[in-house]
């Protein structure tokens, strides 16, 4: 398959680089050409006009012919001010998926995993002290791990829940 993923902010550099060369047959032939597109953030096409004409034709284009458009929001399509009515309801008629913070047991496997992949064994202490703290997504869970392992590296130590308060501190308001 030929798969394309890339932000709204890419497709939209990508389509006024193609309108100031005047290479739209490349742009259409790129886009619509895959059988899957992946579209990282598209509440940022709403209020472009132009961008949002292209990419109307091309996930019609996608569609039609059987291939998919997957792309995530930070709004469901019904909350995005600005998306022209045609695109809402396109986006309405697919799968919609609302995809919440992960659970205390999911925080502490991904923390073990990416402590793991980073050669580090934490303590079951350290990874709920963490877990516990950092709830609301996944990058700010990796952030501060990543923060605690170069904070234990720093110190020469192992990591303990008391470097994890450490490194935390500025980070966590109930460390403060």
């Amino acid at each position: 398959l030929k798969v394309s993923y890339l932000t709204t902010e890419q497709f939209v550099n990508e389509l006024i680089n193609c309108i100031r060369r005047k290479q739209m047959d490349t742009f259409r032939m790129t886009f619509r050409g895959v059988d899957v597109l992946l579209l990282d953030d598209i509440q940022f096409i709403a209020g472009k006009e132009r961008t949002q004409e292209e990419f109307f034709h091309t996930f019609n284009t996608l569609q039609s012919t059987g291939r998919q458009v997957v792309f995530t929001s930070d709004s469901r399509p019904a909350d995005i001010p600005g998306l022209e009515e045609r695109l809402r309801s396109r986006f309405l008629q697919g799968l919609l998926a609302d995809i919440q913070p992960p659970d205390l047991e999911t925080r502490c496997a991904i923390l073990r995993e990416k402590a793991r992949a980073a050669g580090w064994e934490l303590s079951e202490d350290v990874v709920l002290f963490i877990a516990r703290r950092v709830q609301k997504n996944v990058r700010e869970l990796e952030g501060c791990l990543n923060r605690t392992i170069a904070f234990a590296q720093l110190r020469t130590s192992r990591i303990s829940v008391d470097v994890g308060r450490m490194a935390l501190f500025e980070l966590l308001p109930d460390e403060r």
